[in-house]
């Protein structure tokens, strides 16, 4: 598959909308609604302002056709990378997936 030169994802996006709760490193909790996802990163909305380089604990469904695994309930270890103002669906996040790790199904 070819790259465009301004293309910096390592990885397929995957549009998925699936509901994410945020830790943000101050211990503050929120929660988010993804919009697309990849191997390597992640691109959520939330109603709560983050900064570029603050880190972030997410707890997200991962579909299983992402390419990393069985898919299921997943705690990632994030680092923002950008912070987009969208129009009514609050505020847009775009982060790099620094550590995943599938959490054990209960039930």
């Amino acid at each position: 598959m070819a790259t465009h030169g301004s293309e910096r994802r390592a990885g397929r996006r995957v549009p998925v909308q699936a509901p994410v709760k945020v830790r943000k490193s101050d211990g503050t909790e929120t929660t988010g609604l993804t919009r697309d996802l990849s191997s390597n990163g992640i691109f959520l909305y939330s109603e709560t302002g983050m900064e570029a380089g603050s880190k972030l604990e997410l707890v997200v469904m991962l579909p299983p056709d992402l390419g990393i695994g069985p898919g299921g309930w997943t705690l990632c270890q994030a680092s923002v990378v950008r912070v987009e103002k969208t129009d009514g669906k609050g505020v847009g996040i775009a982060a790099s997936l620094d550590r995943i790790e599938l959490l054990p199904q209960i039930g």
